[in-house]
């Protein structure tokens, strides 16, 4: 039933916990709700005036890369960005153009960065989404701000959460695989290893020589190499455009590829997802794709 989507479904209005859980959550199905943060502040107060104003001059932590790819796979490494601390206002000197860099900008720190590193915007939008944390019985373990440019883009990769990604301004186009298609997405080991400066301005990938390797995904649905990965061609993505003022339910164990409007603004909630039937099925999955390809 998953690989059969052929878009992603529109609700015009937030459901009841029950009603989410029911048809959302247990089934593991994706979808866009329209009104669910019509009443956020933030989507009329985060200008770029006010964002200078209110976060100005404190310094945050910004990813920093040659090619817009952080977390991602680049000549044979799992390659992180340079996470560079400055000044909020010096960043959005280079969103907006005003400054220019031949280097990509992200707001993205994925550790609660919104309540750690932004409080100050926290009041104008939620602490966290009332029906999901009662459909889940639980608060949200990471609220997430994300800011860039669109060259930046995120790679294709599952997460381990129930997310709630909600456009402030600007869009972000999603490209979505069912767990099911886990069969079809190659994942192999690799050195992680981060993008640093060197004293000309270049990057150069420096490893990281005492962590272990990370399984990622190599390929690039934008492009995929399908000499390489011929699996890949059975797969079944669905496309998504989220708007501002929208919210799109990604279910847990989804892989997602995100890219971005430039300057896109937008909050992340992300829920931990129940270790159950369902997480045992895809382990399942998992493992009988490794071993099919080892025969």
């Amino acid at each position: 039933e998953l690989g059969c989507l052929e878009s992603v479904p529109y609700l015009d209005r937030p459901p009841s916990p029950l009603e989410f859980y029911r048809e959302w959550v247990s089934p593991n199905k994706p979808c866009i709700i329209r009104n669910a943060i019509s009443h956020w502040p933030a989507l009329k107060k985060w200008t770029s005036a006010y964002l200078r104003e209110v976060v100005g001059p404190k310094v945050v932590s910004v990813a920093v890369t040659p090619n817009g790819y952080a977390d991602a796979v680049f000549q044979d490494r799992f390659v992180m960005p340079e996470e560079r601390q400055m000044p909020f206002m010096d960043f959005l000197d280079i969103v907006e153009k005003k400054v220019t860099s031949p280097n990509i900008f992200y707001v993205q720190k994925q550790c609660s960065n919104l309540t750690e590193e932004f409080p100050e915007l926290v009041c104008d939008v939620q602490a966290d989404i009332p029906w999901m944390s009662e459909a889940l019985g639980k608060k949200p373990d990471a609220v997430n701000f994300w800011l860039g440019e669109s060259a930046a883009v995120t790679s294709l990769h599952k997460d381990h959460y129930e997310n709630l990604y909600c456009v402030v301004s600007g869009e972000k186009y999603f490209i979505l695989h069912p767990p099911s298609d886990r069969p079809f997405i190659p994942y192999e080991l690799y050195q992680p290893a981060t993008y640093q400066v060197s004293e000309d301005g270049s990057f150069e990938i420096v490893d990281e020589k005492t962590a272990e390797k990370v399984p990622w995904i190599p390929l690039d649905p934008l492009n995929p190499d399908l000499e390489l990965y011929p699996e890949y061609a059975q797969a079944k993505p669905l496309q998504c455009t989220v708007k501002a003022g929208e919210m799109l339910y990604l279910p847990s164990l989804w892989f997602h590829h995100v890219q971005q409007s430039h300057g896109c603004i937008a909050v992340n909630y992300w829920y931990d997802m129940e270790y159950d039937i369902k997480y045992s099925y895809y382990q399942l999955l998992d493992c009988l794709t490794k071993t099919v390809k080892m025969l």
